[in-house]
């Protein structure tokens, strides 16, 4: 299959890398076709390969560098490499410019899908921060594939494909030395996937996975976390953030960001087991309301236990849309905390909350380009980014995690 301009899969091709790009990709072009191109850094001169071709562009992974960067550093895994694992984007890149390279990403998304001006991207100082404990060894959840020769392993980018590995340098220590790949000499026959955990409970699981249900066969079915002040309990499945310091660091921006105030009634949207919500609740005050909604089964059931001992927090098992249609929930409401999936909250979710009148919304986001969309249609309504605060919950990769305020018209604060 050949390109437009004659570029096929597997031919390589000399270029110079352009800017970054979301994806853990840079941007080139050859011959006027826009080529992305993986384990480059903007300025580079590098031989690239073809790894698909389709209409208007093509991917590429940079296999020998030409003119190195300044920022460029010796990957410290040697999966990271073209035609390998695909789990670590930025394992090349040296960790300030990771930061600059995400915060790059950000603005661009904020510009080109959020419609802000250079000038309202100054004015909030958007930048990425590092959460503590280093770039290695801080993932503490890490799902495994299995291969046809029943081994452990990550897979390729963009593919289905099992790499069997004798170790991942990004996992939490505790999960480094469980005896699950195939350097240990294990074998999980029958099992599609291996999920493992090591919480900041200090509790270390591993759960397979077949036909999408998941059985513990090592460690606790239930695990401990500690954040926001709180231990919480929750299968070791079940959804948590992967950095040791993730949920302290966003608890602590969403709430300097919203100001929640006693007396108040706060929504926590996808709220999973209620990080937000009891973070919520201790501000509110026992004169305020807190309502939690999330739709997965798991979250609440995870959501009612741990929150049992804040009789002021309710948990509405639905889909947020659905509670928002239906009126499940309803205002008057002062302050709404959201924390949706990849996609996004989506046209009709801001609609509706803007409907609803809040003084303020914290939005926290894993994706930009599904943040910057909400941004434009909160927008729409006349609504404004005030803050954002990015944080690299995910070190090594590509993904990036953010926090903003939204305000509405009448709002004076700055």
């Amino acid at each position: 299959m050949t390109g437009e301009r004659g570029l096929a899969e597997a031919e390589r091709v000399e270029l110079t890398v352009g800017a970054v790009a979301p994806g853990g990709h840079c941007v080139s072009r050859v011959d006027g076709q826009v080529v992305f191109v993986r384990h480059a850094l903007p300025g580079e001169r590098v031989v690239a390969e073809v790894t698909e071709v389709h209409r208007g562009f093509v991917r590429a992974d940079a296999v020998t560098v030409l003119d190195a960067s300044p920022d460029r550093v010796e990957a410290p895994c040697p999966y990271a490499r073209p035609g390998r694992c695909g789990g670590c984007d930025l394992q090349h890149v040296a960790p300030a410019a990771q930061l600059e390279w995400k915060t790059a990403v950000v603005r661009e998304q904020l510009s080109r899908l959020g419609g802000l001006t250079d000038a309202e991207l100054d004015g909030l100082g958007v930048r990425v921060e590092a959460l503590p404990g280093g770039p290695l060894g801080w993932r503490s959840r890490v799902r495994y594939a299995v291969d046809a020769g029943d081994r452990a392993g990550l897979l390729k980018h963009r593919s289905h494909e099992v790499v069997p590995i004798d170790r991942c340098l990004i996992a939490h220590p505790a999960i480094q030395s469980l005896p699950v790949l195939p350097a240990d000499g294990t074998r999980w026959p029958d099992a599609d996937a291996v999920e493992t955990v090591a919480s900041t409970g200090g509790d270390v699981a591993v759960a397979t996975v077949v036909d999408g249900a998941a059985t513990t066969v090592e460690g606790p079915a239930t695990v401990r976390e500690v954040a926001a002040g709180r231990e919480w309990t929750l299968p070791a499945t079940a959804f948590w953030q992967v950095h040791p310091a993730a949920a302290d660091t966003l608890v602590g921006a969403v709430l300097e960001l919203v100001e929640p105030r006693a007396g108040e009634t706060a929504w926590d949207l996808y709220g999973g087991a209620g990080l937000f919500a009891a973070a919520l609740a201790g501000r509110v005050g026992d004169t305020g309301r807190v309502t939690l909604v999330e739709a997965a089964e798991q979250g609440v059931a995870a959501a009612r236990e741990n929150l049992s001992d804040l009789p002021r927090v309710e948990v509405v098992a639905a889909r947020v849309e659905t509670a928002l249609a239906r009126r499940r929930i309803t205002g008057p409401v002062d302050v709404v905390v959201l924390d949706p999936p990849r996609t996004g909250a989506g046209s009709r979710v801001v609609r509706d909350l803007v409907a609803a009148g809040p003084r303020a919304i914290g939005y926290v986001a894993c994706d930009p380009a599904a943040f910057a969309r909400d941004v434009r249609t909160f927008a729409e309504s006349g609504w404004r980014l005030a803050a954002v605060r990015g944080f690299d919950l995910f070190p090594m990769t590509q993904h990036v995690e953010l926090v903003g305020l939204l305000l509405p018209p009448s709002s004076r604060r700055s």
